[in-house]
This record gives C-alpha cells, sequence and structure tokens, in this order.
C-alpha cells in the first residue's frame, strides 16, 4: 500500500495535470464550433481544430511538462538551485495561459473579419481559464502543508513575511542601567525592571506570554503576525485559524484584479475591437507574478510593474473610450497602491521626507 506521502504527490500532480489540459481542449473545442459556424457548417474544419488540440496537449506534455515536473521532484538539473522562482509556474503559463489568451485574442480577429460576431467566449471558458490558473497557484502553496493533522509552522509558505515578536531584551550599559533617553523601541514609561544588567520582565513567546504593561500589550498590538492567545470557553472555536484554509484566501484575493480585467475583455464592445489585444497581454503579464514564490520582496515591485500600473492606464483609457466598462474602484485601487508603493519605496528615502517632526 503506498505511503501517504505518495498518495498526496499523485494527488497534486493529477490535480495540475488536470489543470493543463482541461482549459486548453475547453477553448480550442469552443473555436473549433467558431470555424465550424463561421465556415458554413464544415464539419472538417472543426475536427481539424479538435485533431490539432488533442496533438498540442500530446506534444507538450511529453516534451515540456513531464520533464519539469520530474526535475522539480527529483530536484535534479539547474532546478536545485531554484529558490526565488516556481519552474511549474512558469510551464503552466507558457504552455496553457498563453495559448488560451491566444485563441481568444484569434477568436475575436476571426469573428470581426467575416463579419458575423457569434461567439465572446464569456462565462465557461474563461472563468474555466482564470479558475485553473488559481488552482494551480494554490497546489504551489500548500503542497509543502500537511492534509491531515495540524499544520507544520515551519511551512516557509504559511509563514508571512512581517515582524515576529519572539525575545526581546532591553539593552543596557555597562553599569547594568538602561539609557534613560532610549528605551526598548523608544518607549520609557512603564518598562521592566533591571537587575543584574538583564531585564526582570523579559519579553517571552507572544503565544506563551501575558502583556502586563503598557508598552508591552503595545507592541504586542503592532506584532502584526504573531500568534493569537489561546482562549478557551464555548466560543473558543472562533479563535481557530489554519494557514492552510487561508492559502486559499490569499491565493483567490491575489488573482481579483486580473479576472476583472479578462471580464472587461468579454465585454462585447471592447472583445470585437481592437482593444482586446492590449487588454488579454496585459493580463497575461499580470500573470507572470505567480512565477515568484509568495512572500518574496520581488513580488511588491513586480505588482507595481506587471499589473497595478498598467491597469490603470489601460482602465482609464476604456472608461474614456467605451464609458464605464469597468467600476471604478478598480482603477482608483490601481491607482493608490501605484501611489504607496513611490511614495514608500522612493520618496522616503529622499532628504525632503525625512523630517520626522511634519508626521
Amino acid at each position: 500500500m503506498p505511503s501517504g506521502k505518495k498518495v498526496k504527490l499523485i494527488l497534486y500532480e493529477v490535480l495540475q495535470f488536470a489543470a493543463l489540459i482541461i482549459p486548453v481542449f475547453v477553448i480550442m473545442e469552443r473555436f473549433a464550433s467558431l470555424i465550424h459556424d463561421v465556415k458554413g457548417r464544415d464539419r472538417t474544419a472543426y475536427w481539424l481544430v479538435v485533431a490539432a488540440s488533442i496533438a498540442y496537449v500530446t506534444s507538450v506534455t511529453l516534451l515540456v511538462w513531464a520533464p519539469v515536473r520530474y526535475l522539480t521532484i527529483k530536484q535534479r538539473g539547474f532546478i536545485r538551485e531554484v529558490t526565488q522562482w516556481r519552474p511549474t509556474a512558469l510551464a503552466y503559463l507558457i504552455l496553457c495561459t498563453l495559448p488560451c489568451f491566444a485563441i481568444l485574442i484569434a477568436s475575436s480577429k476571426v469573428q470581426v473579419d467575416s463579419g458575423q460576431l457569434l461567439d465572446s467566449f464569456t462565462e465557461l471558458p474563461v472563468s474555466l481559464v482564470l479558475f485553473f490558473l488559481i488552482w494551480l497557484d494554490i497546489i504551489e502553496r500548500i503542497r509543502p502543508c500537511k492534509l491531515m493533522g495540524k499544520s507544520d509552522s515551519l511551512d516557509p509558505d504559511l509563514v508571512a513575511s512581517g515582524p515576529v515578536l519572539t525575545h526581546m531584551e532591553h539593552v543596557t550599559t555597562v553599569s547594568g542601567q538602561p539609557h534613560p533617553e532610549e528605551g526598548q523601541n523608544g518607549l520609557t514609561h512603564d518598562q521592566p525592571e533591571v537587575r543584574k544588567g538583564t531585564t526582570s520582565g523579559s519579553w517571552q513567546d507572544v503565544a506563551n506570554s501575558q502583556p502586563s504593561t503598557r508598552a508591552s500589550s503595545t507592541m504586542y498590538l503592532y506584532s502584526s503576525f504573531s500568534r493569537p492567545r489561546s482562549y478557551s470557553g464555548r466560543l473558543s472555536f472562533l479563535w481557530k485559524r489554519d494557514g492552510r484554509s487561508e492559502i486559499f484566501v490569499d491565493s483567490f484575493l491575489f488573482w481579483f484584479d486580473t479576472v476583472e480585467m479578462v471580464r472587461v475583455a468579454g465585454v462585447p464592445s471592447v472583445f470585437y475591437s481592437a482593444w482586446v489585444f492590449p487588454v488579454y497581454i496585459l493580463a497575461f503579464l499580470s500573470t507572470l507574478r505567480m512565477i515568484i514564490t509568495p512572500h518574496n520582496p520581488l513580488l511588491s515591485s513586480a505588482g507595481f510593474a506587471l499589473q497595478d500600473l498598467p491597469f490603470f492606464i489601460i482602465r482609464v483609457a476604456l472608461i474614456a473610450v467605451f464609458g464605464f466598462v469597468t467600476p471604478v474602484l478598480y482603477p482608483l485601487k490601481n491607482a493608490l497602491v501605484s501611489l504607496a508603493f513611490i511614495y514608500f519605496t522612493f520618496l522616503t528615502k529622499l532628504k525632503c521626507f525625512r523630517h520626522q517632526s511634519m508626521f
């Protein structure tokens, strides 16, 4: 009987392979039906497109997908040194997402040239492409985690990058007394008593400590990713949390902006115009963020360069040309995120923004 690790590995591989082939087959079948109608109900054209989709999936699976998955699982070749990006995600975007978006653009061009506006490829095809894109992202994130029992807090994908308050002590002078003007984080009131060069109220793990002073409670409040305290009682189940379930939420929130951009491309006035090209191209560029590992510092600048800034420009242009085909909330979100990134990353380092007396 296979072990639990082998069962989990087989399950993940089957799900990822399904995410690779299902969107391609659905999009190609829909495109074959479109060609069938445009060519005057020609069955030969329909079956040629279907046969091309089968040949494409078979060839990319044997020549690209299977070798990449083998090298990734066995950690062979250059894959062994890869730590900041995900080869499986890159292969998926090139082999599945890019061809699907290309077929969507081609279907728009075919209908416009033939003068028959038959199908804008909304709902099922586009939803499947985006759903399996999110699904593969979830699998890549949850792969190091256990599927049964408690989650392992040491899993890199479950540990958020942020300040975690674990063990902190006051820095004392040679005489064993803290500096009167430089306490812990600039706090000089209600600090623990100092005895023999150490503090009697040393900071311990937040999960096992009870903040008793104003300083400790303030630091506990602003330690954004610290563990919550355990609670007991009838409503203790409300305080339960698990990083594995939060991966699903984070993944969908990560892709909602791209989902809205692809939805705009399905609006008939946009789909049957030349604007469908930049919309789908920018949507695909935003998916390249999936290649970067979660909580990588590069993810912030990639989100600004590949999503928020270009999405703001194209959305303002679409609203100016077609009206409110997208809610104003999304360009406002892109603008605020872009301005916040520029200000806190670059402008705050300038000399004129270093005066702390202003704010």
